[in-house]
């Protein structure tokens, strides 16, 4: 069974057509659109020059533009956390540029200080918090030596030593994404992500938006993304388990 239709956003939408060309393995169309539109492309030719663009787009152009919270509404998704629009140092670039508090806590790397996005990283069932969960930082205690942070207006405290279950979330790698959506969605898209440009994750950064779909960066990365489908390859046995006769296929008869 194959789904083909998207709900999130309405069916004339650039971003469902967008998405639906990439999907065909078609590049999607990155000329300027004549009219308002939800999804564009933004040409940055070097790492430089697109980190400044997209803090220009989070900070400036999108709220002004669109009325969206810098923040709570926009989420920069990468192809891959290393390299310098990677999803780290584009964290620390945006944490700068968005939140630049004077007060902060520095643990495993990170610093952390109220009205911080942040996102959990891995499961903690006692919390109730899971991997790719997103909150935002209400208080920062240094006396008690704890973060308070809400999830989906939940308070949830950290001890600093449990901080390493924490990353900032101004920006996150598009497999991070993956069963979520968000008003607004700016994709770095450069050769330098050579080793992650494709078609499945490009398909999938561009579908997590609602709203809005930015593209950054160079048209020979996306056409390299839309026509790699190394990734999209499934190793398994199913096929074969389902041809009649294998015993394991009759294993699945009597189960149903």
């Amino acid at each position: 069974m194959r789904l083909t239709e998207v709900f999130r956003q309405a069916a004339q939408s650039r971003i469902i057509t967008s998405a639906h060309r990439i999907n065909q393995g078609s590049i999607p169309d990155l000329s300027p659109p004549g009219t308002e539109s939800d999804f564009y492309f933004v040409q940055a030719d070097d790492p430089e020059t697109a980190v400044g663009r997209i803090i220009e787009l989070v900070k400036t152009r999108i709220p002004r533009r669109f009325g969206l919270d810098p923040i709570r509404d926009i989420q920069v998704l990468c192809p891959m956390n290393r390299g310098g629009v990677g999803a780290r140092s584009l964290n620390i670039e945006l944490q700068a540029a968005l939140n630049p508090a004077g007060d902060r806590k520095v643990r495993f790397g990170w610093t952390f200080a109220p009205d911080d996005k942040v996102m959990q990283i891995e499961n903690d069932y006692d919390k109730e918090v899971y991997n790719g969960d997103i909150g935002y930082i209400d208080d920062v205690d240094p006396n008690a030596g704890e973060i308070v942070a809400s999830f989906d207006s939940r308070s949830v405290t950290y001890g600093f030593g449990e901080l390493d279950m924490l990353v900032p979330a101004y920006a996150a790698t598009i497999h991070k994404s993956q069963g979520s959506e968000y008003p607004a969605v700016i994709i770095p898209m450069l050769t330098q992500h050579y080793a992650m440009l494709q078609r499945n994750l490009l398909y999938t950064g561009v579908t997590r938006g609602k709203r809005l779909v930015v593209l950054v960066g160079q048209k020979k990365a996306v056409a390299i993304a839309v026509r790699n489908i190394s990734g999209r390859r499934r190793w398994s046995k199913l096929g074969e388990w389902l041809r009649p006769g294998t015993p394991r296929s009759r294993q699945i008869g009597m189960a149903g």
